[in-house]
């Protein structure tokens, strides 16, 4: 996400801050360089001219260039803008005082609506909402069966629907069963195209008439780059969407639709996704975003990504195994996935200012590969294992390597590297005395 625009922003923000004191010419050849990494990730042109007009109205100034650290107030210049540009703060979800609320999921065939609408019922129902989601697509192919998978997937009901009903009369079905049910929000997903079409605005119009959502929220393939952001202005041109859905972010996406949509539609980005998985959505916030780019990091989503994977009641219990020296390897395996649930090793490593500068982040793919391996070790061994490795002899690691395709040189490792965490949790523990430990456990290997 973003890697070549930042390392590009990175090299040209170092060359800025090399120089002890910067003049006109200076300031202007790093606004050149920041403009061409811009265009090369696709950002809009129009954004790009208007966005280094006003960097460059205020990096010139007498003020800026007189200062005792120039370099470092371009690139505050830099990231103020930016976050400008991308909306200054998050914007919520807007929800009815009369329930259920209606949000219409719209955009393009193959954007990633289906996946996101059953992200942001997840998400929704985490916030203490209880969403119903509607399958208002029937036209593709087992569109309304792949909405059923979600619903399955992510445990939310589905409207039942059939591919010879009309789209309209689906949706006033689903509120009518909303209502009756409890349901307080109507996640609907509509019919997309190859291309904008009248059919298409005409169907998504009546849906809007019939049901006056709070939100239509657009779906945009961040992967398309500045066609994802021509679709947005013409949704919005045509319906009046109220906000964009970034999907598949951690493709080899440039940047440039995430930094342009906004500016070219008016409307803010509300969610980015991440992941395949479910829970990889986020609520997005521009001043976070804007770090990123820039390769400043962003502690505070790294801190929501660790507070969602820690559970009070656990995180007691294992205080209270380390305080009598109980922590097994079961123990080892669940810290272990509470890591891996926060996402690839390479994006949290990131998320942390100054980490994103390293060139070796890729070794992070490998250590991944290790954190599944470990996973499988642990899952070949019995209970009586697990809670006691010292009872694991020659022929018990041999059957263990076996069942987890690994080798025993990896087992024996494994139980090195567990014997070295639980001596350092055991001095770790007796230096803290009644301190309370942290829900989360670092691991030596990661």
């Amino acid at each position: 996400m973003f890697d070549s625009l930042t390392d590009k922003l990175q090299q040209t923000f170092k060359t800025l801050r090399g120089h002890g004191s910067l003049n006109e010419d200076q300031v202007k050849e790093g606004l050149r360089e920041i403009r061409l990494a811009l265009l090369e990730a696709d950002v809009n042109f129009k954004v790009v001219k208007d966005l280094l007009k006003r960097i460059r109205e205020k990096a010139t100034g007498e003020e800026v260039l007189a200062s005792l650290t120039p370099g470092q107030q371009v690139v505050k210049i830099v990231r103020d803008e930016l976050v400008e540009l991308l909306g200054n703060s998050a914007s919520r979800l807007q929800f009815k005082s009369n329930p259920p609320t209606v949000i219409l999921m719209v955009g393009l065939q193959g954007s990633g609506k289906t996946t996101s609408t059953g992200k942001i019922g997840r998400w929704l129902r985490e916030q203490g909402k209880s969403p119903y989601l509607v399958p208002a697509d029937v036209y593709r192919p087992a569109a309304i069966e792949q909405l059923k998978v979600v619903g399955r997937a992510v445990n939310l009901p589905v409207h039942p629907s059939e591919s010879t009903d009309d789209p309209v009369d689906i949706a006033t079905a689903a509120m009518s069963e909303a209502r009756k049910a409890g349901y307080d929000i109507l996640l609907v997903d509509t019919a997309g195209r190859l291309h904008i079409d009248e059919t298409l605005m005409g169907e998504l119009s009546r849906l809007k008439e019939r049901l006056d959502p709070a939100e239509i929220l657009f779906v945009a393939d961040a992967m398309t780059g500045q066609d994802a952001v021509k679709s947005a202005g013409q949704f919005h041109e045509q319906l009046g969407i109220t906000g964009v859905v970034l999907s598949k972010l951690d493709g080899d996406a440039r940047g440039g639709a995430a930094i342009s949509v906004r500016a070219v539609t008016g409307q803010p980005i509300k969610f980015v996704g991440t992941g395949e998985k479910y829970e990889d959505l986020e609520q997005f916030h521009p001043e976070r975003m804007a770090s990123r780019i820039l390769g400043m990091g962003d502690v505070l989503s790294l801190i929501e990504k660790a507070e969602q994977g820690v559970d009070v009641d656990e995180a007691m219990s294992l205080q209270k195994k380390l305080k009598r020296d109980a922590f097994d390897l079961e123990d080892f395996q669940q810290q272990l996935q509470r890591v891996r649930k926060m996402g690839p090793l390479s994006q949290i490593m990131k998320m942390i200012p100054g980490m994103g500068q390293m060139k070796d982040l890729g070794d992070m793919e490998v250590e991944e590969k290790e954190l599944v391996k470990i996973d499988a070790i642990i899952s070949s061994m019995t209970r009586q294992e697990r809670a006691n490795p010292s009872v694991l002899n020659g022929s018990r690691r041999k059957r263990i390597a076996r069942g987890s395709g690994t080798t025993v040189q990896d087992v024996n490792r494994l139980i090195k590297q567990f014997s070295q965490t639980k001596k350092m949790l055991r001095s770790m523990t007796a230096a803290s005395g009644k301190r309370r430990m942290p829900g989360g456990i670092k691991l030596p290997f990661s």
